[in-house]
């Protein structure tokens, strides 16, 4: 559509006339038409990285200024460079590194928001779900479901740190945030540690169990040794993706759909040396590089990434990741079941 050039009088005139209708909280569209609906997505989040070697410190600080119990949840919230204070790595998601001490307890509470766990450093933590205990190893991705009764403690010598995801975000937009805290500080265990996966992990689930896409899964933990195993098995059988590497998306195993409805997480294994093809979709996504060192391109920007560093990578950003000497595995979530059920998902292979 051509544009034409408004004389002196009518820019004063459409100056006057947005004026009064602003009175009445009114704006005309024909001004915000290519903000509000572009070519194609055009994303406020950047691409950015926090490296675990260097913010670590910062965590652990955090640890002599305030105590779990406290805090309820002591955490430094990873917020994008583009969107500072509102707790949010990309638009509709949220990162957060979250510490605990030997010996302390961050209490029982339960809330709307779907929440993920990947542990980084450290043994001797625990996660308990709705009264049943899982330890926490490195690199297992563990899942407090929306409105299920979690807290968290530390029976080991050392201190632990996970990443936490969550669709605070989302929440909020929806105005749909709600919470509760216990009146006791742990819970009591219901069933034993294992039960969970016991009962829905292992390609069976309990007669008349019935469950829908939207409900989170049953099983809340997905250990890193069987995923890590998996991958490599995988890695020896096939030559890789040339978009993706190896890469395997997590699921609720009584309905193949996403362990969370709102957040999806994948695992990725790079070969090493191998570089993955220019790749873009419309999940913006939160990379966390487990295992290997390389590089992520995420559009113009260039990251050199080892263990534990977190890469956010912005919606319709063209992504490349590249394996050094070693193999990389990296963990990632976003919101892509959200996307897929409303039929906005996108991606392009470049």
């Amino acid at each position: 559509m051509q544009t034409r050039v408004l004389t002196a009088e009518e820019s004063q005139q459409r100056k006057r006339y947005y004026g009064e209708i602003g009175a009445h909280y009114m704006t005309p569209l024909w001004e915000v038409l290519g903000a509000l609906v572009p070519n194609e997505p055009k994303p406020i989040a950047q691409a950015a990285m926090w490296r675990y070697e260097d913010v670590r410190r910062h965590v652990m600080d955090a640890g002599a200024l305030i105590t779990a119990a406290e805090a309820e949840r002591r955490v430094l919230i990873l917020e994008n460079p583009a969107l500072l204070g509102q707790s949010c790595i990309t638009n509709s998601l949220y990162a957060g590194l979250q510490l605990i001490l030997p010996g302390e307890v961050a209490p029982a509470h339960r809330h709307t928001q779907s929440a993920l766990r990947l542990v980084l450093d450290g043994e001797g933590a625990y996660t308990a779900v709705d009264g049943e205990k899982t330890t926490m190893y490195r690199g297992d991705f563990i899942i407090t479901p929306a409105w299920t009764w979690h807290d968290h403690g530390n029976l080991g010598q050392e201190p632990v740190v996970w990443l936490d995801g969550l669709d605070i975000p989302m929440l909020r937009f929806l105005d749909a945030g709600f919470a509760e805290k216990s009146e006791a500080t742990s819970q009591a265990e219901v069933r034993p540690e294992g039960d969970a996966l016991a009962r829905y992990g292992a390609n069976m689930v309990p007669v008349g169990f019935a469950q829908t896409s939207a409900e989170p899964t049953r099983v809340f933990v997905y250990p890193w040794k069987k995923t890590r195993e998996a991958l490599h098995s995988i890695a020896r059988s096939g030559a890789p993706d040339a978009h993706l590497g190896f890469k395997q998306r997590f699921v609720n195993p009584a309905t193949g759909a996403s362990p969370m409805p709102t957040i999806g997480a994948f695992v990725q294994h790079i070969p090493a040396g191998f570089e993955t093809r220019a790749y873009r979709s419309t999940d913006g996504t939160v990379l966390v590089c487990l295992e290997g060192s390389g590089q992520v391109e995420v559009g113009q920007h260039c990251f050199d990434i080892a263990e534990n560093d977190v890469v956010v990578v912005p919606s319709w950003q063209r992504l490349r990741v590249r394996a050094g000497k070693n193999a990389l595995n990296l963990f990632s979530y976003s919101d892509r079941p959200v996307q897929q059920a409303l039929g906005l998902w996108r991606e392009e292979r470049l």
